[in-house]
């Protein structure tokens, strides 16, 4: 390691302000930070702040919490794959591949991240933002696995490009930049996002699927449930491919089920939060509002249950689709949330309470959570500006002439 500081140390002048790759910098600044710690320091008269995280190490810690949904959902992808065709295999088939399914997609969202992300930093003379370093690893993550590459490729400049540069780089984007990959491809490419696309590699020439295997999606179960029929006994009764009561309360909790890569294991997601909460990266006030939000609107329609889906036990909402994901990894996006603390709750509740309501009354569109995150980033500012002029009125009534 010796050896690599001293190399960067003798080309950095290169790399520096006259040097002949001058423009580079940003480019050279990022691989030197990655490895070492900057030896840049305040001086005796400047600011003193000490902190050992910086952004680039909250970025990571981010990425760390993400990794038990990233593992599952490799192994989720492998099983569900030979659950469909009816083929007996061992862990380590069904681990060996989905890897191989889900890593190209990794690696494709972080090469363009990155290639996207270095060129608007070598145009615009700024360092290399860490951003790329946590949508790279939460697109992926939020996709079929079946999705083909181009589309992520085309997914992460987008949300580079018109979710993040347009506005003027990372920190004063708007909305969520992972889910406006996610919303450009929902709306792009419909077909590759939803529907019977949830099994990676089972729909290729050849291949026969276990009788009775349709692919479909708790959600997609609950809406096409009868009238006078019980969702969660709906969801109980599936079994295909030998796996009898696969959408029981239990497997939908630890899985094993089909979704988006790492969405399906609310056991992995709480995992990861565990992580976010203990580091200070995330705010818990916003998870809790999210599932808080979603059960109390699941008991409020309840009370009504004019059709099937709204007789679900609120509880189901809580481990179905994506709502653990993206109450843990997506609404807590310290960028496009709340700041204030009971903007943070409010935040947090009407993003649960929404996701339940366009879950239940919008068959077109089964999953909720994505949207009523995306709305709620623009309300954002608007909750903490009330916020804070409530404070403000509170307090001059207090005060005295």
């Amino acid at each position: 390691m010796k050896f690599l500081r001293e190399k960067l140390d003798e080309i950095k002048p290169n790399f520096s302000k006259g040097g002949k790759f001058e423009k580079f910098h940003p480019a050279f600044e990022a691989i030197d930070t990655i490895l070492y710690v900057p030896k840049e320091v305040t001086s005796a008269k400047g600011v003193q702040v000490k902190d050992a995280v910086d952004l680039k190490r909250l970025m990571m810690t981010v990425v760390i919490a993400l990794i038990p949904c990233l593992l599952f959902g490799m192994w989720n992808v492998g099983f569900q794959h030979y659950l469909a065709i009816g083929e007996t295999s061992t862990f380590i088939d069904q681990f060996l591949y989905g890897a191989m399914k889900v890593l190209p997609i990794v690696i494709v969202a972080y090469a363009v991240g990155g290639l996207v992300e270095g060129t608007f930093s070598v145009l615009r003379n700024h360092p290399i933002a860490e951003g790329f370093l946590v949508t790279g690893m939460l697109v992926p993550l939020c996709i079929p696995a079946s999705i083909p590459l181009w589309q992520v490729a085309l997914a992460m400049v987008f949300a580079i490009v018109l979710g993040i540069e347009v506005f003027g780089g990372v920190g004063t984007n708007v909305l969520n930049v992972a889910l406006t990959a996610r919303a450009f491809l929902y709306f792009a490419y419909p077909t590759d996002i939803s529907g019977d696309v949830w099994t990676a590699g089972i729909h290729g020439e050849g291949i026969k699927l276990v009788e009775g295997y349709t692919g479909a999606t708790p959600l997609a179960i609950a809406h096409s449930t009868p009238a006078g029929e019980s969702v969660a006994n709906a969801l109980s009764a599936v079994s295909y491919g030998g796996f009898d009561h696969i959408f029981s309360l239990k497997n939908l909790f630890m899985g094993v089920i089909p979704g988006s890569i790492g969405e399906t294991s609310t056991l992995a997601i709480l995992i990861g939060a565990a992580i976010l909460i203990v580091t200070g990266v995330a705010s818990w006030r916003i998870i809790v509002g999210v599932f808080g939000g979603a059960w109390l609107t699941g008991l409020l329609l309840n009370a009504f249950a004019v059709n099937p889906f709204m007789g679900l036990p609120a509880h189901y909402h809580l481990v179905m689709g994506g709502l653990a994901f993206g109450a843990v990894f997506m609404a807590t996006d310290p960028v496009t949330a709340a700041h204030t603390t009971k903007g943070k709750w409010i935040y947090g509740i009407l993003i649960g309470a929404m996701t339940v309501i366009i879950r239940v009354f919008n068959p077109a569109y089964p999953e909720g959570i994505m949207l009523a995150i995306l709305l709620m980033n623009v309300f954002a500012p608007l909750i903490d500006h009330y916020v804070v002029e409530a404070n403000k009125t509170k307090r001059l009534k207090r005060a005295t002439v």
